[in-house]
């Protein structure tokens, strides 16, 4: 293995996107937009966020990107990413959700607005910087990073964020049910405390 394509090289490769502010430009991208699931009027802003800004984010790097609707009425859509390198490859399925908490920016300090990222030494502000933009979008570039080094993946990979993990995940199920194999995979990468629904992605 050459040194470009080793571990090694490719952590330091992943260390480089965000040492170049490449990761910080994307997040500001994806915390632009009011994602708040609990308000009836951000509907379009979670539509955008899957088609307009992050599905953009991953077709760049070789997926292709479809945007689901939800079942539950009036619930924003799930977004559905796939990079299919061969039948006989494993799969990996990486799970986000695109929706945050109330952005509320009466309660943030003097010069911070929850749409906006903003940097303070060793601290990141912006709503959704941690849960749960700044954690798929990781996941996101270290597929990058493997990409650029190596040429492919050397697996499958799909990357499902949905929209209502804030208000319970309505109609994740459900969508899960309907798209079940556009959603097999044999691998899970996603924080337990959010992924009840998705256990039946797999042999049920």
């Amino acid at each position: 293995m050459s040194a470009d394509v080793s571990r090694a090289g490719i952590v330091a490769r992943a260390r480089s996107i965000f040492d170049s502010g490449a990761y910080l430009a994307r997040l500001s991208e994806l915390v632009a937009v009011p994602t708040e699931s609990q308000m009836p009027n951000r509907r379009s802003d979670l539509h955008r966020y899957c088609a307009d800004v992050l599905g953009p984010m991953v077709t760049a790097i070789g997926f292709t990107v479809q945007v689901l609707d939800n079942p539950a009425q009036g619930r924003g859509p799930v977004m559905l990413a796939s990079r299919i390198e061969g039948a006989d490859l494993p799969t990996v399925l990486i799970y986000g959700h695109g929706d945050v908490v109330r952005g509320m920016p009466e309660r943030w300090k003097r010069g911070l607005d929850p749409w906006r990222v903003s940097v303070d030494g060793d601290r990141i502000y912006g709503r959704g910087t941690v849960d749960n933009k700044g954690q798929h979008l990781v996941a996101i570039d270290a597929l990058r990073a493997l990409i650029c080094a190596q040429g492919q993946l050397g697996f499958n990979a799909k990357i499902l964020v949905e929209t209502g993990e804030e208000v319970g995940s309505p109609g994740l199920r459900d969508v899960l049910r309907q798209h079940r194999e556009l959603c097999a995979a044999d691998v899970f990468i996603g924080q337990a405390a959010h992924c009840a629904g998705l256990a039946i992605c797999k042999n049920q």
